[in-house]
C-alpha cells in the first residue's frame, strides 16, 4: 500500500462489530501503470485489491496471508488479489486489456467482463492446509461478491462498498472501499 492510501480499522460492541475503511488510489494507480490496463481490468483489480487489503489486516499472524480469486466466464477470465496483515497487497489478471461498452448507466462493466463464475477465498496462516472458501458470483461486479462470500461461507453479515474513479485520462482518480 502506498504512502497516501491508507486503512482504517474500528471495533463496537465488544468486538463483536468490526469496521474497515480504506482509500487506495495510489496502488491502484501503479498497479494500472505496472500491468498497463484497460479501465475495466483497472477498475476490477482496484476493487479486488481494496477487499483483500481490509480483509488482510484483519489476520492474527505476522506471516498469515490472504488471497481473493476470481474465476469467471467473461472476457476477463480471472483476476486474483493476495494480502497480508501488514497492509501489503498485489493483484493480476487473465486478461488486463479487456474493452467492454459502457453501462446503460455510463458505469464500467465490470461484471459483464467478469462473467459467471466463483469467488474463492484463502486464507493461509502458515501452519498448514490454508482454509478455502467459496462461493458463486452474485454479480460479477466485486463488492457484491465479497458480501456474499461473508454472509454464505462465514455466516457475518456484513456490508461491502467498493469502487475505482478513473478520469477522462483513464487514470485513477479516487479508489477504495468499506467492509463493516
Amino acid at each position: 500500500m502506498s504512502s497516501r492510501d491508507y486503512l482504517l480499522r474500528a471495533t463496537a460492541a465488544e468486538g463483536q462489530i468490526r469496521a474497515f475503511v480504506c482509500t487506495t488510489r495510489d496502488t491502484a494507480e501503479e498497479q494500472r501503470k505496472l500491468h498497463n490496463t484497460s479501465p475495466i481490468a483497472t477498475a476490477a483489480m482496484g476493487r479486488l485489491m481494496s477487499a483483500a487489503l481490509m480483509m488482510g489486516v484483519d489476520l492474527k499472524g505476522d506471516k498469515d496471508l490472504i488471497t481473493l480469486s476470481i474465476k469467471g466466464d467473461g472476457p476477463m477470465k480471472s483476476l486474483v488479489a493476495t494480502a497480508d496483515s501488514h497492509g501489503t497487497v498485489k493483484a493480476a489478471c487473465a486478461n488486463p486489456y479487456v474493452i467492454l461498452p459502457a453501462k446503460a448507466d455510463g458505469h464500467l462493466d465490470v461484471g459483464g467482463a467478469v462473467g459467471k463464475g466463483f469467488l474463492s477465498v484463502i486464507r493461509d496462516n502458515g501452519l498448514g492446509e490454508p482454509y478455502v472458501g467459496q462461493t458463486q458470483l452474485l454479480s460479477g461486479e466485486i463488492a457484491e461478491d465479497v458480501n456474499a462470500y461473508f454472509s454464505i461461507s462465514e455466516q457475518i453479515p456484513s456490508s461491502v462498498g467498493l469502487g475505482v474513479l478513473l478520469n477522462k485520462e483513464n487514470t485513477v482518480e479516487a479508489s477504495g472501499g468499506f467492509i463493516i
